[in-house]
Protein backbone atom coordinates (compact mmCIF):
# COMPACT_ATOMS: atom_id res chain seq x y z
CA UNK A 1 0.00 0.00 0.00
CA UNK A 2 1.34 3.38 -0.96
CA UNK A 3 -0.17 6.85 -0.53
CA UNK A 4 1.71 9.76 -2.09
CA UNK A 5 0.58 13.32 -1.46
CA UNK A 6 1.48 16.31 -3.58
CA UNK A 7 0.41 19.89 -4.16
CA UNK A 8 1.49 21.58 -0.96
CA UNK A 9 2.90 25.06 -1.31
CA UNK A 10 3.27 28.53 0.18
CA UNK A 11 0.10 30.54 -0.47
CA UNK A 12 -1.22 33.90 0.67
CA UNK A 13 -4.26 34.18 2.95
CA UNK A 14 -7.42 33.92 0.90
CA UNK A 15 -5.69 31.81 -1.73
CA UNK A 16 -6.40 28.31 -2.96
CA UNK A 17 -4.57 25.02 -3.30
CA UNK A 18 -5.46 21.56 -4.50
CA UNK A 19 -3.75 18.63 -2.84
CA UNK A 20 -3.60 15.20 -4.44
CA UNK A 21 -3.05 11.76 -2.98
CA UNK A 22 -2.15 8.99 -5.40
CA UNK A 23 -2.97 5.55 -4.01
CA UNK A 24 -1.67 2.15 -5.04
CA UNK A 25 -1.37 -1.40 -3.77
CA UNK A 26 -4.97 -1.93 -2.73
CA UNK A 27 -8.51 -1.86 -4.11
CA UNK A 28 -8.91 1.90 -4.01
CA UNK A 29 -12.54 1.89 -5.07
CA UNK A 30 -13.50 -0.20 -2.04
CA UNK A 31 -12.21 2.06 0.70
CA UNK A 32 -13.04 5.43 2.20
CA UNK A 33 -10.22 7.95 2.15
CA UNK A 34 -9.44 10.70 4.60
CA UNK A 35 -7.26 13.75 4.99
CA UNK A 36 -5.62 14.78 8.24
CA UNK A 37 -3.33 17.65 9.10
CA UNK A 38 -0.77 18.44 11.73
CA UNK A 39 0.28 21.96 12.60
CA UNK A 40 3.58 22.68 14.40
CA UNK A 41 3.28 21.83 18.07
CA UNK A 42 -0.21 20.40 17.71
CA UNK A 43 -1.71 16.95 17.44
CA UNK A 44 -2.74 15.52 14.12
CA UNK A 45 -6.38 16.32 13.39
CA UNK A 46 -8.94 14.93 11.01
CA UNK A 47 -9.94 17.24 8.14
CA UNK A 48 -12.20 15.39 5.74
CA UNK A 49 -13.39 11.95 4.65
CA UNK A 50 -14.97 10.60 1.47
CA UNK A 51 -16.85 7.32 1.16
CA UNK A 52 -15.87 4.67 -1.30
CA UNK A 53 -19.22 4.21 -3.00
CA UNK A 54 -21.58 7.15 -2.87
CA UNK A 55 -18.80 9.68 -2.56
CA UNK A 56 -20.44 11.16 0.50
CA UNK A 57 -18.06 13.56 2.20
CA UNK A 58 -17.73 14.77 5.76
CA UNK A 59 -15.70 17.69 7.07
CA UNK A 60 -14.29 19.06 10.27
CA UNK A 61 -16.14 22.17 11.42
CA UNK A 62 -12.96 24.21 11.11
CA UNK A 63 -12.82 23.70 7.32
CA UNK A 64 -16.48 23.24 6.38
CA UNK A 65 -17.45 25.50 3.50
CA UNK A 66 -13.84 26.16 2.46
CA UNK A 67 -12.51 22.69 1.68
CA UNK A 68 -13.85 20.03 -0.67
CA UNK A 69 -12.71 16.42 -0.82
CA UNK A 70 -13.21 14.38 -3.99
CA UNK A 71 -11.92 11.22 -5.59
CA UNK A 72 -11.22 9.88 -9.06
CA UNK A 73 -11.53 6.12 -8.87
CA UNK A 74 -10.14 5.65 -12.39
CA UNK A 75 -6.93 7.37 -11.33
CA UNK A 76 -6.95 5.99 -7.75
CA UNK A 77 -6.49 9.52 -6.51
CA UNK A 78 -8.16 11.59 -3.82
CA UNK A 79 -8.10 15.37 -3.85
CA UNK A 80 -8.46 18.16 -1.33
CA UNK A 81 -9.50 21.49 -2.80
CA UNK A 82 -8.79 24.24 -0.32
CA UNK A 83 -10.16 27.74 -0.81
CA UNK A 84 -10.19 30.90 1.31
CA UNK A 85 -7.11 29.64 3.08
CA UNK A 86 -6.23 31.05 6.47
CA UNK A 87 -2.92 31.15 8.35
CA UNK A 88 -4.35 28.58 10.76
CA UNK A 89 -4.60 26.14 7.87
CA UNK A 90 -0.80 25.95 7.88
CA UNK A 91 0.12 22.32 8.50
CA UNK A 92 1.45 19.15 7.00
CA UNK A 93 -1.47 17.43 5.28
CA UNK A 94 -1.67 13.64 5.25
CA UNK A 95 -3.70 11.17 3.26
CA UNK A 96 -5.06 8.19 5.23
CA UNK A 97 -6.94 4.97 4.79
CA UNK A 98 -7.64 1.91 6.88
CA UNK A 99 -7.58 -1.48 5.23
CA UNK A 100 -8.61 -4.83 6.65
CA UNK A 101 -6.00 -7.49 6.04
CA UNK A 102 -5.80 -10.93 7.59
CA UNK A 103 -8.76 -10.08 9.81
CA UNK A 104 -7.20 -6.93 11.26
CA UNK A 105 -7.51 -3.22 10.47
CA UNK A 106 -4.29 -1.59 9.37
CA UNK A 107 -3.71 2.15 9.14
CA UNK A 108 -1.85 3.60 6.18
CA UNK A 109 -0.54 7.15 5.91
CA UNK A 110 1.19 9.11 3.20
CA UNK A 111 4.40 11.01 3.82
CA UNK A 112 2.58 14.35 3.99
CA UNK A 113 2.71 17.57 2.02
CA UNK A 114 3.41 20.98 3.56
CA UNK A 115 0.86 23.77 3.24
CA UNK A 116 1.93 27.20 4.45
CA UNK A 117 -0.50 30.11 4.46
CA UNK A 118 1.32 33.36 4.97
CA UNK A 119 1.64 36.83 3.50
Amino acid sequence: VQLVESGGDLVQPGGSLRLSCAASGFAFTSYPMSWYRQAPGKEREWVARIDSGSGTANYADSVKGRITVSRDNRKATVYLQMDSLKPEDTAVYYCYTQIWRFGEPRDYWGQGTQVTVSS
